[in-house]
């Protein structure tokens, strides 16, 4: 009889998004076919209300966590700091959910991935700052992606990246340099305690960041590697990477005979 082998199941935390009068949970359909297609995962939704969800319950069904990217920012309340610029979105469930479920998968070794506004949180999390526009910082270039123009330019490849020698990231895309893509205009200021920088822009603002001593796979980068990610080997390598912790993690949780 033939059996049937799973795959490793990673959890999605979703935004809350209004659509006409009702809020509803949502995640981008490019990170969900990333977990499925290079990660070759279970993509799983998970609602941002946090009142009714236990961590622990998360945290046993999870084989791993994809912390997305998003148009809203991480609410500055967070880091110190007061709100910049009003007009930017924001997005205080899923902050409740994400800056608490992130500390506790890397506490209990569930490996995470964390993509953008995921990378701002996980500096947060480890007790880090923000810049609220890195374009208005002194010596630091412009980062925001240009909204008027087609998703293909916005997304297209648009600065390298210094990755650090014998680093986590440098090990996994075999390199030292890569060109990525450009979409954000919060950015970190101070590293949190813990943490590892892993590449750098060429104005010097912090790209990717790993987890010091972390028990498995706990990376962020600043960029987009979802973005037709089985069109580019660099960024299929990274979802790969995850992927594979994954497989171990399924493995370590896997119940005895």
């Amino acid at each position: 009889m033939k059996t049937h082998t799973r795959k490793p199941i990673v959890l999605l935390p979703a935004d809350v998004k209004q659509i006409g009068e009702h809020p509803f949970h949502a995640v981008g359909q490019k990170y969900i076919l990333a977990v499925a297609q290079a990660a070759e995962a279970m993509p799983l939704l998970i609602p941002a209300i946090s009142e009714h969800l236990s961590m622990d319950d998360l945290l046993a069904s999870a084989d791993g966590i994809l912390f997305t990217g998003s148009p809203a920012n991480v609410h500055p309340s967070h880091f110190g700091q007061a709100v910049y610029d009003a007009s930017l979105p924001l997005d205080p469930a899923r902050d409740a959910l994400t800056l608490k479920l992130m500390r506790a998968a890397i506490d209990a070794g569930v490996p995470v991935l964390a993509i953008c506004r995921g990378f701002q949180e996980l500096n947060v999390v480890f007790g880090g700052s923000l810049h609220q526009a890195v374009q208005e910082q002194t010596g630091k270039s412009d980062h925001r992606e240009p909204k008027d123009l087609p998703l293909d330019t916005q997304y297209a490849v648009s600065h390298s990246v210094s990755l650090v020698k014998n680093g986590q990231l440098a090990k996994i895309i075999g390199a030292e340099h890569m060109m990525v893509n450009s979409l954000h205009g919060q950015g970190i200021d101070s590293l949190g305690a813990g943490l590892r920088v892993e590449a750098h822009a060429p104005d010097g603002l912090v790209e990717a960041i790993s987890v010091d001593d972390a028990k498995a796979f706990a990376l962020g980068v600043q960029w987009h590697p979802e973005w037709k990610v089985m069109e580019n080997p660099q960024y299929l390598a990274i979802f790969k990477a995850f992927g594979d912790a994954c497989r171990i993690k399924m493995q370590d949780n896997k119940p005895p005979d």
